[in-house]
C-alpha cells in the first residue's frame, strides 16, 4: 500500500520534489537510447555483417555469436559511449534494443574471449629482447588483418552510397598522424611524452571524415618509424572513381621511404593519378641554417593571428643531404613558414620569431600550401579526440597488443558509421556535429516496441524534428523488413 503526503506549499520550489521513486521496474519493452538502433541499420545497410564473414574466421563452434553479431555489438557498444567491455551490460539488459537486433547482445564474458581471439602467441613472440631492438612494430595478427579489411571495406561502402546520393567524392586528401594512448597496463611501454601506453597512426580521407587505415603499435615506437605501411593501406582503400590524390603529415612523415614513394613517378600510374604531398620538414640545423639566409624582402605575410602575430612564406634554398628524388619526378621545394610578432611582443624563449617549413612536391602559391597543410589539425587531430575521448578508443582492455588493436579498429568502426550517417542524413549545420552533440541528435532518444498489424514497431518519444532525422536514417539506409509477430 502507497501513501501519498501532501507537501507544504511554504517550501520553496527548489527545496522540494514532487515525486518518488516508484521501485517496480517497467516491464515493457522501453530504451532510453532507441536511437541505437539507426548505427544497427547502417552497420547492416552498408552490409557488415558480410564484409566480417568474408574476413573474419573466428568461431570454434556453430553455437553461439557470430562474428558479425560480435562487431556489431561492440561497434554499439562505443557509439553508446562504452569504453570498456564490461559496459555491454548496458545493451544487453536492454529489451527494446535485443527485439530491434534480433538477438539478446552477448555478456561481457563471451566479448572477451571474442576479443581474445585476435591475440597470436607465435606471433607476440616475434617481438625481441628489448636491449637488442627497443622500438619494435609488431606484426598483425591474422585476424588483425581480417578486421582492417572490414574497415577499409566500409569505406568503400560508405563511398558508393554517397556516391548513390550524390555526394561522390573526386578528391582524397590522406592525413596521416600517430596519437598517444595512455595506459598503466603492465605490457604498456614507454613513450615520448614521459609516460606508457601505445602509439597508433591513423590516416584519415580529409573529404568524406573517414579512418581508411590503422597500425597500432607500442607506445615506444616513434610516430617516424616505418610510417609508410600504414599510407600505403590507406591509399589502398580509397575506392575507384579518385581523381586526384594528396597526403598531408607532420614531421614524421618526413622520412625518407615514404617521401620516395608518395614522390615515385609511378604513382602518376595509378588510378587517381599522382599524389601531391605536403610534409612538416624536420628542422635539422642545416635547414635552420637556410631559413635564416632567407633576406627580409623575400618573405610574404599570408594571414595574420589574433594577437597580431604574422604567418609570413618563403621559397627556401635548401638542398637536404638525403635524397628521394627520382629522375624523372618534379623536384620538391621547400616552403619557410616565418611567425612574427608585432611590436613589442616576444614568444615565450624571448624572440620575436620563429621558423618552420614544409616540404612538397605541389607548386601551389606560398601562402596556399601552407594554408592546406595547416587544415590537417581540424581533421586527423579532431578524428584522434573523438575516437579516444568520445569512443572507447582511449581505454585499452588487454595486456595484449593484438586485442588492443582489435578494440581501437572497432572504434574505428564506429566513427565511420556515424561520420557516414552525419554526412547522408543530417542537416547541414549538424554534420559537423562532435560526438557528444551527435548522441542527443541520434542515439539518446527514447523508443519502444511495440506490435500493430502483427510487426514490430518502433515508437519514439521525441519530438517530430528528431523523428524526421531517424526517419532520414532508415530512408537511406535501406535495408527489407519483415512483419514479425511478437511470441
Amino acid at each position: 500500500m502507497y501513501m501519498i503526503c501532501a507537501i507544504s506549499a511554504r517550501i520553496p520550489l527548489l527545496c522540494k520534489s514532487p515525486f518518488a521513486i516508484d521501485p517496480r521496474p517497467l516491464t515493457e519493452m522501453g530504451s532510453a537510447h532507441a536511437g541505437l538502433l539507426a548505427t544497427s541499420r547502417a552497420l547492416r545497410s552498408l552490409n557488415l555483417s558480410g564484409l566480417v564473414e568474408a574476413n573474419l574466421d573466428l568461431k570454434n563452434r556453430q553455437r553461439g555469436f557470430s562474428e558479425g553479431q560480435m562487431i556489431e555489438s561492440l561497434v554499439l557498444l562505443q557509439t553508446l559511449g562504452g569504453d570498456c567491455v564490461e559496459d555491454i551490460a548496458l545493451l544487453e539488459e536492454d529489451l527494446c534494443l535485443a527485439r530491434g537486433l534480433g538477438y539478446t547482445p552477448p555478456k561481457a564474458c563471451a566479448a572477451r574471449t571474442f576479443l581474445n581471439r585476435f591475440h597470436d602467441e607465435e606471433i607476440a613472440n616475434l617481438r625481441p629482447p628489448r636491449e637488442v631492438q627497443k622500438s619494435f612494430i609488431m606484426p598483425p595478427s591474422a585476424p588483425q588483418q581480417g578486421l582492417d579489411l572490414v574497415l577499409a571495406g566500409m569505406v568503400g561502402k560508405i563511398a558508393a552510397l554517397l556516391k548513390k546520393q550524390g555526394q561522390q567524392q573526386k578528391i582524397a586528401t590522406v592525413d596521416q598522424d600517430a596519437t598517444i594512448i595512455e595506459s598503466h597496463k603492465k605490457s604498456a611501454l614507454s613513450h615520448y611524452d614521459n609516460g606508457r601506453g601505445y602509439q597508433p597512426m591513423v590516416a584519415l580521407w580529409s573529404e568524406a571524415d573517414l579512418v581508411l587505415a590503422s597500425e597500432f603499435r607500442d607506445g615506444n615506437v616513434p610516430a617516424k618509424q616505418s610510417p609508410l605501411s600504414c599510407a600505403k593501406l590507406a591509399f589502398q582503400a580509397l575506392p575507384p572513381g579518385i581523381k586526384e590524390r594528396y597526403f598531408r603529415g607532420d614531421s614524421a612523415c618526413h622520412e625518407n621511404e615514404l617521401i620516395s614513394w608518395l614522390n615515385d613517378p609511378a604513382r602518376a600510374l595509378e588510378p587517381g593519378a599522382r599524389i601531391g604531398f605536403c610534409v612538416s620538414a624536420v628542422l635539422d640545423p642545416s635547414l635552420v641554417t637556410a631559413l635564416h639566409a632567407v633576406k627580409e624582402k623575400a618573405w610574404t605575410t599570408y594571414g595574420t593571428e589574433a594577437d597580431g602575430t604574422q604567418r609570413q612564406w618563403a621559397e627556401v634554398n635548401f638542398v637536404p643531404g638525403a635524397s628521394y628524388e627520382h629522375k624523372e619526378s618534379v623536384p620538391l621545394r621547400y616552403v619557410g613558414l616565418r611567425l612574427l610578432k608585432a611590436q613589442g611582443l616576444l614568444f615565450a624563449d624571448g624572440t620575436d620569431r620563429k621558423h618552420y617549413a614544409v616540404l612538397s612536391n605541389l607548386n601551389w602559391e606560398g601562402g596556399r600550401l601552407l594554408s592546406w597543410h595547416r587544415e590537417k589539425a581540424g581533421t586527423i587531430e579532431h578524428a584522434h579526440d573523438e575516437i579516444k575521448n568520445a569512443l572507447g578508443g582511449g581505454h585499452m582492455p588487454s595486456q595484449k597488443l593484438a586485442v588492443n588493436a582489435a578494440w581501437f579498429t572497432i572504434a574505428l568502426l564506429a566513427y565511420n558509421a556515424a561520420s557516414a550517417i552525419k554526412s547522408l542524413c543530417l542537416d547541414a549545420e549538424e554534420r559537423t556535429a562532435r560526438f557528444k552533440r551527435y548522441r542527443l541528435l541520434v542515439i539518446e532518444i527514447a523508443g519502444r516496441m511495440s506490435r500493430s498489424e502483427c510487426k514490430l514497431r518502433l515508437r519514439l518519444h521525441a519530438s517530430n524534428k528528431a523523428i524526421r532525422r531517424i526517419q532520414k536514417i532508415w530512408e537511406v539506409f535501406d535495408l527489407p523488413t519483415q512483419a514479425t509477430a511478437f511470441s
